[in-house]
């Protein structure tokens, strides 16, 4: 069995987007990746389950991208299907202490829209592409600030199809990730705690701190923001500058002249490039200070 089938299965139930040999480069913020065998984009939480039943039924492998802003996806693209959660579901339920909202959100949306709403606790994540659900298994965070700070409970819908509530308590966050890395799970819903705040001060605090981005970070380019996890008491921009990296070019890929902990894509990179260029400053930094820089992206695919 294969694709043609589940395509079969799905055509009646499946509301939802489905789409064939689609190149991930369209669904990356680097713009780089090959094509994945199928892309669906479930439109509800029966779609989600149609695709864990049916996938599971052939023995098709699967694996749920967001918006793409942490992901390196191979030159080979992707055997199998990927389920992209995005802005379909991505609704907001507004709370007396905070917010309740689904996985697919625009986690910079998200941000603005509490601060609107009249909330503060946010503000930091302005400038953070990618939605709720990828940030949350991250544990993104800013300014001396992460997620984890205001999560209260997470709804998630294993891959069995049970769906069940977890608390934050029962999370093991940590800098830049959590326990939930790798789990045959898909992050449904999360509730946040925010404190009530003033709109006016909330949106002038997001400006100066979208303004302090725009200065230091090279967003006219594609990228995925960090690439490298900032070792204990540093930083790892800063040790990439000292070991004389900034400007290294690999095809289409550089590190930037701009913020020494991005690699931008300049023109048609390949996903090759930059596993090269990182492969490249992993080893001179670790030559000049001793430390082997973690990787802050996920590098999926063939």
């Amino acid at each position: 069995m294969s694709i043609d089938w589940l395509l079969t299965q799905l055509a009646d139930s499946f509301s939802g987007s489905l789409r064939v040999a689609e190149p991930m480069s369209k669904h990356t913020t680097w713009r780089i990746g090959g094509p994945a065998d199928l892309l669906a984009i479930p439109a509800n939480e029966r779609d989600l389950l149609s695709l864990f039943s049916y996938c599971q039924e052939i023995g098709l492998p699967w694996q749920i991208i967001g918006r793409g802003s942490n992901l390196l996806v191979k030159d080979g693209g992707i055997r199998g299907v990927v389920i992209k959660i995005d802005r379909s579901l991505g609704k907001i339920t507004w709370l007396p202490n905070g917010l309740y909202a689904q996985a697919g959100i625009s986690f910079m949306s998200l941000a603005q829209k509490s601060v609107e709403h009249g909330f503060t606790g946010l503000e930091w994540a302005c400038g953070i592409p990618g939605n709720l659900g990828g940030a949350v298994i991250m544990n993104a965070g800013a300014y001396k600030a992460q997620l984890s700070d205001y999560v209260t409970k997470i709804d998630i819908l294993e891959y069995t199809g049970c769906k069940k509530e977890v608390m934050a308590s029962d999370i093991d966050f940590s800098y830049r990730k959590s326990n939930l890395v790798g789990k045959p799970l898909a992050i449904l819903g999360v509730s946040l705690q925010l404190k009530p705040g003033n709109f006016v001060e909330g949106r002038e605090k997001m400006r100066q701190l979208c303004a302090i981005r725009r200065d230091k970070q090279p967003l006219e380019y594609p990228s995925a923001g960090s690439v490298f996890k900032n070792p204990p008491n540093d930083f790892a921009g800063r040790l990439i500058e000292a070991a004389g990296c900034k400007g290294l070019t690999v095809g289409g890929a550089q590190v930037s002249t701009k913020h020494a902990n991005f690699i931008v894509n300049i023109g048609h990179a390949q996903a090759n490039d930059v596993i090269t260029l990182m492969a490249m400053v992993q080893d001179r930094v670790e030559k000049m200070s001793g430390i082997v820089l973690e990787p802050e992206v996920h590098v999926i695919g063939e």
